[in-house]
């Protein structure tokens, strides 16, 4: 029996075998789903993120344009998008009895304390990084306390102690209480800059002749300028911002900071609100031109030193 296979008909079509789907195929459906939904996904984030910039930013923007509005449109019941600036307001607000005594107390109580503090801190910290002591952890936890506690509850006892060393109305006692303020938090964030630099390199400087306090300045101190950027510029919000000390303590105009000079256009027949905005428009302006300065370094200081150490 013959096991060829019967030649097909002439003309007859020729089954043509069933191929699977390409593997290659499949993938590049994968990729543009996941593609597509990563794109769904910045979308989403960036709308988030739109709509939290115009709720933020949306205070400052009614700030600064109320403060350039006539004075008759400031109040209206209906606000006004399009008006021809003035700046009647700012004249108002710079025009207050004392307007630079107020400026030259903010600059000297602020830039004072966030020097002390700097200064302090960094010995503070260089001691509990690289030294070992007893109290060493007691230490800390007391600085994290003094760094959570509210400075609110302590006015009354301020106050006492400022009038038993007639203190009141004191430029220097407020530039103390300021610099007590904002220790904590820079002792706690210097820490961590300090951490970060490795001991090696103050051995080396050591060794090479330096002593502990010139291994300090020539080797790490140069390595800390993100910290010491990041935490003036926190030290200096929160002594520029303070209000509740200086009202209690500085009952004197001539003691007077900034933050007083804001309530200054208040009276029994309402409220100035022009000139309140365009108070508090140059109010802000010393802390953004800071910011500015300290931008690139400040935001690395502050997203490292945090976690550090």
């Amino acid at each position: 029996m013959s096991n060829t296979t019967p030649a097909d008909p002439v003309g007859a079509p020729v089954a043509t075998p069933l191929r699977r789907p390409s593997s290659d195929g499949a993938a590049k459906g994968a990729a543009k789903r996941a593609k597509r939904m990563k794109s769904l996904r910045g979308g989403a984030l960036n709308a988030v993120a739109l709509v939290l910039a115009v709720f933020f930013v949306f205070p400052v923007y009614w700030m600064l344009s109320t403060s350039l509005k006539p004075a008759s449109e400031v109040l209206t019941e209906t606000p006004t998008l399009l008006f021809t600036p003035t700046f009647e307001h700012y004249g108002t607000a710079t025009g207050v009895d004392m307007f630079w005594t107020y400026v030259r107390n903010s600059l000297t109580v602020t830039i004072g304390a966030v020097l002390l503090a700097l200064v302090v801190a960094l010995a503070a910290g260089f001691a509990i990084v690289r030294m070992r002591f007893r109290g060493r952890k007691g230490l800390l936890l007391a600085v994290m306390m003094a760094q959570l506690a509210p400075w609110e509850v302590m006015v009354i006892v301020m106050y006492l102690i400022a009038r038993d060393a007639r203190m009141l109305n004191s430029i220097g006692f407020l530039t103390v209480i300021y610099f007590v303020m904002v220790l904590p938090f820079t002792i706690w964030t210097l820490r961590g800059f300090i951490a970060a630099v490795p001991r090696e390199l103050e051995e080396a400087a050591m060794i090479d002749g330096c002593n502990r306090a010139q291994s300090f300045f020539r080797v790490v101190f140069p390595l800390l300028a993100p910290g010491l950027m990041s935490t003036s510029l926190f030290g200096f919000i929160t002594a520029w911002n303070e209000f509740a000390m200086v009202l209690v303590l500085n009952k004197d105009s001539e003691a007077y900071t900034l933050p007083l000079w804001l309530t200054r256009f208040q009276s029994a027949f309402g409220n100035d609100w022009g000139a309140t905005m365009a108070a508090s428009s140059l109010f802000a302006v010393p802390v953004l031109l800071l910011f500015l300065v300290l931008q690139r370094r400040a935001v690395g200081g502050l997203t490292s030193g945090a976690v550090k150490g």
